[in-house]
């Protein structure tokens, strides 16, 4: 039986503890980051600056408010946490995707893709005030990141298999990297010294590596599948609940880094698990299963832990109440050690922690709901928003710097 987060913590420790032939862990050598981008503060934990006492002078003064961007009804709906109450929302683009922490942290940037459209764009919300001003016309915007020195968005042009890399305050085009094998090219994350990232390929069950400072692809990976998965629309702790996987490529989604920078984590909603990837070697090292439609990663405050979001099916387009539910992976074993399931049945996608780590928020994509999760015993409540939600942000978040998503700070 999977343990509370707290006894997790516990357990690691003592482990750690009567373990007479633990030798001390060597400092590690500093990070040779690349120009411009602020230094790696902890080699052993780059998630050292997102802890609750990290909170930003630049965003102190924020309104503290969870932005979900709902798919269907092409509108925002922002919550108040204290009251859980829906206070205001508002109109964007056309088939909003994800609320995006800028690189300065004053603009919450929703991507509204226009699916099968040409009419994209991104509505900018003012933090301090929680209003949204005009649409700025953008190609495809999918998803949206940052180059780790600062200098550029990286409009992730999902339906065109490019990055778009743009001004990072006006959204004038800079450049362009074309990725023609990376099918349904969406999630991404980067290295510990900036130099490269890592897209996910949804579409080609792959990951793509770009060499920034070249401007290039490096390469593609193509994921290998587990031998079994979960049935579909099966709870997995349910007897019998597993199959033998006849799918021949993933689906990978969201994608996070190690605290030591070492590996990264993919999770593929078709493998139901989390795909273990060395960075510098480019490639599959393990493979950790979770529950079924894995898709969201997210670290805890403290980065010991990353929160892994199953929506609980196979298909882009789910049924209501499905068999959702968290898993809560230690990074030092890289084992499961939390199950956390939607009561009744859910569909836990995107979203992120609180400022204070002891909440975690997630779009209920195919349920119309967002939840707020307890990181401490897995409690869900939940509020209802818009049509199909997807990639909300909570704000404000502590750290120095964003990297993009849903808040990848640093």
């Amino acid at each position: 039986m999977a343990l509370s987060v707290a006894a997790a913590i516990a357990a690691i420790a003592l482990r750690g503890k009567n373990d007479i032939k633990l030798k001390p862990t060597p400092k590690p050598a500093p990070v040779a980051a690349v120009q411009g981008m602020p230094p790696v503060v902890d080699a052993r934990n780059l998630y050292s600056e997102i802890g609750p006492t990290h909170l930003s002078a630049a965003v102190r003064k924020d309104l503290e408010r969870v932005y979900v961007p709902n798919l269907r009804s092409n509108d925002v709906s922002v919550i108040d946490p204290a009251t859980m109450k829906v206070v205001d929302h508002f109109k964007t683009g056309i088939s909003p995707q994800h609320v995006i922490p800028s690189y300065d942290l004053r603009t919450l940037w929703v991507a509204n893709n226009a699916e099968r459209q040409d009419t994209g764009s991104l509505t900018p919300i003012d933090p301090l005030t929680g209003k949204p001003g005009p649409n700025v016309a953008v190609d495809d915007p999918y998803n949206m990141y940052f180059t780790p020195d600062g200098k550029s968005a990286i409009v992730v042009a999902e339906a065109r298999r490019r990055l778009d890399f743009r001004d990072p305050h006006t959204m004038a085009m800079q450049y362009a990297i074309e990725v023609p094998k990376c099918g349904g090219i969406n999630h991404a994350e980067f290295s510990i010294d900036g130099r490269y990232a890592l897209f996910t390929c949804e579409f080609d069950g792959a990951i793509a590596k770009i060499d920034l400072a070249g401007r290039k692809v490096e390469g593609y990976l193509k994921l290998a599948m587990p031998k079994t998965r979960i049935r579909e629309g099966v709870d997995p702790r349910n007897p019998g609940a597993s199959e033998i996987c006849t799918s021949k490529k993933g689906m990978p989604q969201d994608v996070r880094i190690s605290p030591d920078g070492k590996r990264f984590y993919v999770a593929d909603m078709s493998a139901d698990g989390v795909h273990i990837v060395d960075g510098e070697k480019f490639v599959q090292v393990g493979f950790i299963a979770s529950g079924p439609g894995t898709h969201g990663l997210y670290p805890s405050r403290d980065g010991k832990f990353l929160y892994v979001t199953n929506r609980g099916t196979h298909r882009i387009h789910g049924k209501r109440k499905g068999p959702g539910s968290v898993d809560v992976m230690s990074f030092a074993t890289e084992k499961i050690v939390a199950h956390w399931p939607i009561p009744n049945g859910g569909s836990p996608d995107m979203g992120n922690v609180s400022a204070d780590g002891k909440s975690l928020w997630l779009a209920g994509r195919y349920d119309d709901v967002v939840y707020r999760i307890d990181t401490e015993d897995g409690g869900v409540r939940q509020v209802k928003v818009g049509g199909e939600p997807h990639g909300l942000t909570v704000w404000p978040q502590p750290g120095r710097y964003s990297l993009g998503h849903t808040g990848n700070l640093r």
